[in-house]
């Protein structure tokens, strides 16, 4: 594999390079403003508001390095909010097109020798469709120099069809617990309303009663490692009832993250408008609705730079087309 595309955008570069199917595939590598620029979560003791990111200096990467690769070429879940359905069909790619992705991405920057990666299966596609994704982690964790800590994180909707979907998290939160609990999972939730996620989601993610059992038999009587399973909020206007989530997800187990929609194509078309780059009154009552309930709350917010620089799945190879 070798990058046929890089594209310089405001915190980094986005990748396209043809895999082994010969289609492309999409990466990135990314800088971070800083959590004290980009995020309020009072448990960890950023507690301003965030009123706009402004974009500026980035962090060096030895202090927080973000490589995010597809699991899939385009993806078949057809969210009402994703551009990435206009790529094409979702086909798993290999565990060679995985690994090369991560490699190619830290050949961008040569000169970092140790540091952080946060890798997260979370550019195109639903990652759990693909087992790769796990035997990819176990080997770059083998692969890596110990110099860097290794920090992957799996974003997933939760697909209703998937009848190997319980094994694949269950031997994803195994891989947590071999690691020293230095892995994450986040679920995609955007909504606790039943009707506005069958919509969000295209009818083919489970609801939110049907995930709380999953994980009720996932995590009983086992030992929780490392950090908890973040329930993935972009706010759509839709419904947050945090009384109601309290009671399918326990916050000993879960916390919960607020982000504002990307102004994708889909959105536009569907009547998604993205809400919270510029102020921060679209969480306010959110997040404090959702402390009350007892979860831990980070509300993170990119720079609308980030959000207008082909930052979102699929747009990349979709502006080629």
């Amino acid at each position: 594999m070798f990058i046929k595309r890089n594209i310089s955008v405001p915190t980094g570069n986005i990748c396209i390079a043809d895999g082994e199917l010969n289609k492309p595939l999409e990466f990135l590598s990314l800088g971070d403003y800083g959590k004290s620029n980009n995020i309020k979560a009072d448990f960890l003791g950023f507690t301003n508001e965030i009123n706009g990111v402004q974009h500026g200096d980035l962090l060096p990467l030895e202090e927080k390095w973000v490589i995010t690769i597809s699991s899939q070429y385009g993806c078949s879940m057809g969210c009402k909010f994703c551009d990435v359905p206009m790529v094409g069909t979702g086909l798993n790619a290999s565990l060679d097109d995985l690994v090369s992705q991560v490699l190619l991405a830290m050949g961008l920057h040569p000169e970092v020798k140790d540091g952080r990666i946060n890798l997260h299966y979370a550019r195109m596609g639903e990652p759990t469709w693909n087992r790769d994704v796990i035997a990819s982690a176990y080997y770059l964790r083998g692969l890596l120099s110990p110099s860097f800590k290794f920090h992957p994180v799996v974003s997933t909707m939760m697909p209703r069809k998937n009848d190997r979907l319980q094994p694949f998290l269950a031997d994803w939160l195994a891989f947590k617990r071999f690691s020293g609990g230095d892995a994450g999972l986040q679920i995609s939730v955007n909504t606790t309303d039943y009707m506005s996620r069958e919509r969000q989601f295209n009818g083919n993610a489970m609801g939110l009663t049907t995930i709380s059992d999953v994980f009720y038999e996932l995590l009983s009587g086992e030992e929780f490692y490392g950090r908890k399973i973040a329930l993935n909020f972009a706010l759509t206007g839709d419904e947050i009832n945090a009384e109601y989530l309290r009671e399918l997800f326990s916050p000993r187990y879960f916390m919960c993250k607020l982000t504002p929609i990307h102004d994708t194509s889909a959105c536009k078309r569907n009547g998604y408008e993205p809400d919270g780059y510029e102020t921060y009154s679209a969480y306010k009552q959110v997040e404090e609705d959702l402390k009350s309930a007892g979860f831990d709350v980070l509300v993170f917010v990119p720079s609308s730079e980030e959000d207008s620089s082909r930052i979102t799945c699929g747009n990349a190879i979709l502006s080629d087309k």
